[in-house]
């Protein structure tokens, strides 16, 4: 190529001195200048292609923000439409069609099909040496089963979503450890775990009337590289109230964790922003037995909100399933962690043997850098069954953030988060009239007695000599009439009671801690109640 270019540049010379002979006395020059310039160039590499990373994924968020939101999803062929939940979930994924299966990859993504719930198209991209290219849709990628499909669906159709498997639980087996399917959500396990709650890209308006869902209009998978258990998505959010841009970087393991990076871009001012939001269920527990004619004890995907706040304290809110929609707040500055934890872990409560609900993941969120001042936010919505999502908990900043504003945090999921906090912890919930079991004396008028169990830390210590600790009760509304705690052996820790006394109607935020002279011993336990 180099030599091509000196001859033309000559004979273009040489044409240039013959037309024009005034040139002629800077013939030599110019040839010489000619060839310098051509030498130079030839010395420089080719120019490497882009190579496709986060920054891209920013750049479609910020322009997509300053376009109008457009709400109407594409519209499908008919057939996709009229699915219910068990023709689509008759639609699988060919395993051996999987996408990243090459010798030594410890991922494979597999596809989900549009249908049911799942009628707007995501496009779902896999980047090779910084190349994304877009996965096709093609129906030889799915067994389609008894669903019969006549019409020939188009190959940008699209996907509902997308799922990696990773040899979770066996050297040998590929398991689904993380999903991605529907609005916002996904979802991700650890070794030997069952899926339970789910994570959110954002949360608008949670839990009122104005709620809104943004999604994730495309996605882009890094391929990864041979045996590497670390996985890098890329995912650019919609929605009327903001879009966003997204990277999460997977490690599975014992205990996985996903590492969140997004940039948001608001197109609405007026709203309530969730960030890191996890979404789960709370049906029946031993601190709630409003529904009690089923034979398993408790059924809920998590039983409490663990906060560590900025002042180092740690707080354990029981879940409820309330009468109507309540909403608890934790003002923070500087929050430093909270999750939805799943604590009891004793088959014997659940009794369930095809939903296994000992067996469902704890999230917990740790953010990275400032997020600045605002609140965590818990919404407990009403259910009348087991079926659906009622809980919510995420951090609504107090201020909008602003456009192309950077948030960046940790989840974790794990069967077991003792190592989160140093002290005590609740590990039961209990209430019941507030008078010595079986005794015939009156009930004090508004009273309630609330029973605390509380183990780990240090406890098991202190309770070779109970004297030493003590049960630190407290009360937005009314009074404690009375507390005390015991030894409780059978979990190797004490156990509080503490007895209320509150007028009809009137609501409280109840708190209690144990402690042995300045020293707190456990987390504060914190639970609303209304007479």
């Amino acid at each position: 190529m180099a030599e091509l270019t000196r001859r033309k540049l000559a004979a273009l010379f040489a044409h240039s001195v013959l037309a024009h002979p005034l040139l002629a006395r800077s013939a030599c020059a110019s040839a010489a200048l000619a060839l310098t310039i051509d030498r130079s160039s030839a010395q420089v590499a080719p120019t490497a292609p882009p190579q496709f990373g986060y920054a891209d994924v920013v750049r479609r968020a910020r322009a997509l923000a300053a376009t109008p939101f457009d709400n109407a999803p594409p519209v499908l062929p008919g057939p996709l439409k009229n699915f219910d939940f068990d023709t689509w979930r008759d639609i699988r994924f060919r395993p051996e069609k999987a996408f990243l299966n090459f010798p030594g990859s410890l991922f494979h993504l597999e596809l989900f099909h549009l249908g049911h719930l799942f009628l707007r198209p995501v496009t779902v991209n896999t980047i090779r040496g910084g190349i994304p290219t877009p996965i096709p849709y093609t129906p030889d990628l799915f067994d389609y089963g008894h669903t019969k499909l006549d019409a020939t669906l188009p190959i940008n159709l699209g996907f509902a979503g997308f799922r990696l498997h990773f040899p979770l639980n066996n050297p040998a087996v590929f398991d689904e450890v993380i999903a991605f399917l529907g609005a916002s959500y996904f979802r991700f396990l650890s070794r030997g775990q069952r899926y339970g709650l789910s994570a959110r890209g954002l949360a608008v308006n949670a839990g009122g009337p104005g709620e809104e869902f943004p999604f994730f209009r495309e996605f882009w998978i890094d391929t990864p590289q041979p045996n590497v258990a670390h996985a890098t998505i890329y995912a650019l959010l919609d929605g009327a109230a903001a879009t966003g841009a997204y990277r999460f970087d997977l490690y599975p393991g014992a205990d996985s964790a996903v590492e969140v990076t997004m940039t948001l871009f608001p197109r609405d001012s007026t709203v309530k922003f969730g960030l890191a939001p996890l979404s789960s269920m709370f049906f029946i527990g031993e601190n709630d037995h409003r529904y009690n004619d089923d034979f398993r004890r408790e059924l809920h995907d998590s039983d409490g909100l663990l906060i560590n706040s900025a002042t180092g304290e740690w707080i354990w809110r029981p879940l409820r399933n309330p009468p109507s929609p309540a909403v608890s707040t934790f003002l923070d500055h500087e929050v430093h962690g909270f999750g939805l934890l799943q604590r009891d872990r004793n088959f014997d409560h659940y009794q369930d043997l095809d939903l296994a609900y000992e067996l469902r993941p704890s999230y917990f969120i740790e953010p990275h850098g400032s997020w600045g001042d605002g609140e965590i936010e818990l919404i407990e919505l009403p259910t009348s069954d087991e079926a659906s999502d009622n809980i919510v908990a995420s951090f609504v900043p107090k201020n909008v953030p602003e456009a192309g504003r950077n948030y960046a945090y940790r989840i974790t999921s794990s069967l077991s988060f003792e190592r989160l906090s140093p002290n005590g912890r609740v590990v039961g919930t209990y209430q019941t009239a507030a008078k010595a079991l079986g005794s015939a004396e009156p009930i004090e008028p508004g009273s309630h007695r609330f029973i605390v169990d509380f183990a780990g830390g240090d406890l098991a210590f202190y309770a070779q000599d109970p004297r030493l600790v003590e049960v630190v009760p407290s009360t937005s509304q009314g009074k404690i009439l009375r507390s005390w705690i015991v030894p409780n052996p059978h979990i190797n820790g004490f156990r509080a009671t503490i007895d209320l006394q509150l007028d009809p109607g009137q609501s409280t935020d109840l708190r209690a801690f144990l402690r042995t002279g300045t020293r707190a011993l456990t987390e504060t336990w914190t639970y609303p109640w209304r007479a």
